[in-house]
């Protein structure tokens, strides 16, 4: 499956400020960036990203996804500290 895809996917269906997807063969990386996961637990914000990725990752299109979420304000600290 195309990264592009997902992310387009993503962004359609969240209200996401940023996605960043990328592949290693099989394996993708999710990195989203919204306010809608400001005080949601982990589970939630895992649960959101996954919710629209559900019906390509039945089909076994998609697997073996790790997901990174943040707020606006948590982005900017992990740009400036981890990239």
């Amino acid at each position: 499956m195309d990264c592009k895809v997902i992310e387009q996917i993503l962004l359609d269906a969240l209200t996401i400020d940023e996605v960043h997807v990328t592949s290693d063969g099989s394996h993708y990386k999710v990195v989203a960036v919204g306010e809608c996961f400001d005080g949601m637990s982990k589970v939630k914000q895992q649960q959101t990203i996954y919710a629209p990725l559900n019906e390509h990752i039945a089909s076994g299109e998609l697997h073996a996804l790790t997901i990174k979420t943040f707020t606006p304000t948590q982005w900017k600290r992990e740009k400036l500290f981890n990239m």
